[in-house]
């Protein structure tokens, strides 16, 4: 195995560990009604305050899509142990999704979508459930449609690899909660690159079967790949106000990882070009394929034929 292993043994010990990280920001916890209850929500000197909530939602929207797909193979994966696993990498995700959007819509309220009168449904689900896909801003490697099991270890690989990077960094965010969300989510997102680089090199070196699949999940990944180090002016101007991280920054160490897995299966770098936007445009433009809003329709409607319920 190449050394990817970003996190000891002892750093997975406790599934609580990662909320007392750091206990100047605040402990997490799914009891509050509101998830940044006892967080410092103040927008920093000199941050503009929509940079700020754009960012976030450019980060929680990756988030939120991303652990969607990964939900979709709860009682699919090839056993057990691995429908629990991609389970926990979903919910992992939707954590972080929801304390984005939460930050998001404390920085700048005008985001947050409209609800019919007497909707009981908090800023977060109101952003999770009642935007139109050309409202988000995720990055497109996140959206595709579900494909067997060799792409989806190959995609948790590429995602997981290039949010480690930019999380790593994040940690260092002048605004506190990103800075918190960040510092909680590099041990979850070390352990999400670590399963699938895990399962890569285990197909690319099994059956002839399994690692034809795994060559074909990756030649038709690998397109989207450059897109995720493309510098938007949102990621730009948060970088530049101490709050974000330009992911362009972050290029070379996510190649250096990915690297050493691609030497440890055995698997060259495919020869493919990197997949065009649309005029240029792409998920953090808010242009979208045609299955992000799909996806939507199924993930929304319950909330939105139900948008004053309360469970």
């Amino acid at each position: 195995m190449p050394d990817i292993h970003m996190t000891s043994e002892d750093e997975h010990d406790s599934a609580y560990s990662g909320l007392l990280v750091n206990d100047a920001h605040w402990a997490f916890g799914t009891d509050f009604e509101d998830p940044l209850a006892g967080v410092d929500t103040t927008i920093p000197d000199g941050v503009d305050a929509p940079t700020l909530a754009a960012y976030a939602l450019m980060l929680g929207d990756d988030a939120l899509v991303m652990s969607h797909r990964v939900a979709e193979w709860t009682s699919n994966a090839p056993d057990l142990e691995d429908d629990i696993a991609l389970s926990n990498i979903a919910l992992d995700l939707l954590g972080q999704a929801r304390l984005l959007l939460a930050r998001a819509a404390k920085a700048d309220e005008s985001v947050v979508p409209a609800l019919p009168e007497g909707s009981p449904a908090p800023p977060e689900d109101a952003l999770a459930f009642f935007r139109e896909a050309h409202e988000l801003r995720n990055v497109r490697l996140a959206e595709l449609v579900n494909g067997d099991f060799a792409e989806a270890t190959v995609r948790v690989l590429l995602f997981s690899t290039w949010r480690l990077a930019v999380w790593e960094e994040l940690r260092a965010s002048r605004d506190h909660v990103l800075a918190a969300v960040a510092t909680k989510g590099v041990k979850e997102l070390a352990y999400h690159r670590d399963y699938s680089a895990r399962w890569f090199v285990t197909l690319a070196r099994g059956t002839d079967e399994s690692r034809r699949r795994l060559l074909a999940a990756l030649a038709a990944l690998w397109p989207l790949w450059p897109e995720l180090f493309d510098t938007h002016p949102v990621e730009a101007a948060a970088a530049a106000s101490g709050v974000g991280v330009d992911p362009a920054t972050v290029h070379d160490a996510a190649e250096a990882v990915l690297d050493q897995v691609l030497a440890a299966a055995d698997v060259p770098r495919p020869e493919v070009a990197r997949r065009a936007g649309v005029l240029g445009r792409t998920g953090r433009d808010g242009m979208h394929g045609e299955a992000l809003s799909r996806m939507l329709a199924e993930m929304q409607s319950v909330a939105r034929a139900h948008p004053r319920g309360l469970w």
